[in-house]
């Protein structure tokens, strides 16, 4: 709990594909209206060459879809850990630390 009350108490970072794959999910009103304070709350990280790049060293390097890949890429660029419950898509990939929150 400790390590998720700092992450809520810090500005989040965010892969512009997350803000895109959060905001494209058809939530309730409610549910979607916390969702869009969230990530106007956090930072949006663009594409960038250096992502472009990582993500294409990422791809030929393991089987991984183009939406993981940027959202990998983003977080190995800016030296950040990944927090997902989804760990199983973010495998192996070489310089990222992935995290389960749920696991902790």
């Amino acid at each position: 709990m400790s390590f998720m009350d700092d992450v809520i108490d810090a500005v989040a970072n965010v892969s512009v594909i997350t803000k895109m794959e959060v905001l494209g999910f058809n939530a309730p009103e409610d549910d979607y209206k916390l969702l869009t304070e969230f990530i106007n709350d956090a930072v949006v990280l663009y594409l960038t060459e250096e992502i472009v790049e990582q993500c294409i060293s990422i791809r030929k390097e393991q089987p991984v879809k183009l939406p993981d890949a940027i959202i990998a890429a983003t977080a190995v660029v800016y030296g950040m850990d990944l927090i997902t419950r989804n760990t199983s898509d973010f495998q192996n990939i070489h310089g990222l630390k992935v995290v389960n929150p749920h696991l902790l």
